[in-house]
């Protein structure tokens, strides 16, 4: 089965094609504006340049934006060590710097990342997400967050919600364009103005459910990334899967972390304990498909019977390797077909093998 990997290249052409729709539209409104005040060209210059501001401005200062707005609160490792050394271990594991930590203080377990790129990303979870979920659910969580930062979804999300918002403040502008316009008297180009002062107002009218469609369908996309990406980095499904089965049945509708600005970018919709409301509205795409998604995908499971490759007798089954056995640098050949793994020994190179014993490809890791 394809467990979503085959997505990432289509993701990433929605992406520049949603952004592309968000300039398009705030260059119109200005072209309208500028129609409406005989200088179509300064309006559309002036679009533009609210676009690139917009842009500039979600890209260095989004994640203050977004920390302050969830009511975080920065944490060291002194403060909560257990959480700290997750979150480092899973950044080792995913090649990113370790992300700035934020937690908010609430029983109801959620978590999100932010900021513009690996470098300068932070991670703010819940009091109840460590006090309610076991190790490899933690991990889980942290794992799909890392892969948002690996991802660059951080910076794609900050500035979809501030575009968004951007289209909630040319709504304001619209009607004060209309009350101090056209109810003064203003008649711009007779009835020529009229209807470009139409198109305007329907436009602007209809620029928010644009701003929070495109937000959601970015927001669906990369959370199925994420959620393959961040299974991926611990190579265990199960516990994400677990975690967001756990996380689902404790939202609240009404609580310290409910935002309709900051919703879409938890691992879990806060407002999913509000029953209301279509799924074609939602930020999310749905909790069971997600975890269906998830338990199909192929890793090795700890708890299954693993044939050893080439009848080697120092390979042991995952997660039961004695204590006292170092593991090799060299890395793994891990059979696609049967799940069972070949410890690489110094004098060989996965070059050196064309399949498994049963047929199966193998494809070769640093380690399991």
């Amino acid at each position: 089965m394809d467990p979503i990997y085959k997505n990432i290249t289509s993701n990433k052409r929605w992406t520049y094609l949603f952004f592309s729709f968000y300039a398009i539209i705030i260059c119109l409104i200005g072209y309208l504006i500028g129609m409406y005040y005989n200088s179509p060209i300064m309006g559309l210059v002036f679009g533009l340049i609210i676009f690139a501001l917009i842009l500039l401005g979600s890209y260095y200062g989004g994640q203050s934006i977004i920390t302050s707005m969830s009511g975080g609160n920065k944490i060291s490792k002194k403060d909560e060590p257990y959480l700290y050394n997750t979150v480092e271990a899973l950044s080792i594991a995913a090649g990113v710097p370790m992300p700035k930590l934020y937690m908010i203080s609430t029983d109801v377990p959620n978590a999100f990342a932010s900021g513009r790129d690996p470098k300068n990303a932070s991670i703010t979870v819940t009091t109840g997400l460590v006090e309610k979920l076991d190790r490899l659910e933690l991990e889980g969580v942290i794992a799909h967050e890392m892969a948002h930062i690996r991802n660059y979804d951080i910076l794609i999300a900050t500035v979809a919600v501030v575009l968004a918002g951007t289209f909630v403040f040319l709504g304001y502008m619209a009607r004060y364009s209309v009350y101090g316009g056209a109810l003064r008297g203003g008649n711009r180009n007779g009835s020529a103005g009229l209807i470009f002062l139409i198109l305007f107002i329907v436009l602007v009218l209809l620029a928010p459910l644009f701003a929070q469609l495109l937000k959601f369908a970015i927001s669906r996309k990369r959370e199925f990334l994420a959620d393959a990406t961040g299974a991926d980095l611990t190579g265990y499904p199960e516990g994400l899967a677990s975690a967001l089965e756990k996380i689902s049945t404790m939202q609240k509708s009404k609580s310290k972390i409910s935002n309709m600005a900051l919703n879409g970018i938890y691992i879990i919709n806060p407002a999913i304990g509000d029953n209301s409301g279509s799924r074609f509205f939602s930020t999310h795409p749905p909790t069971e498909e997600r975890i269906k998604r998830l338990r199909e995908m192929e890793f090795i499971d700890s708890k299954s019977n693993i044939t050893p490759l080439n009848n080697d007798k120092t390979v042991y089954k995952v997660g039961a390797t004695p204590d006292n056995e170092k593991v090799a640098e060299n890395g793994y050949l891990v059979c696609e077909k049967c799940g069972g793994f070949y410890k690489l020994q110094p004098d060989k190179s996965p070059d050196d093998f064309e399949q498994c014993q049963c047929g199966g490809k193998l494809e070769y890791r640093d380690k399991i």
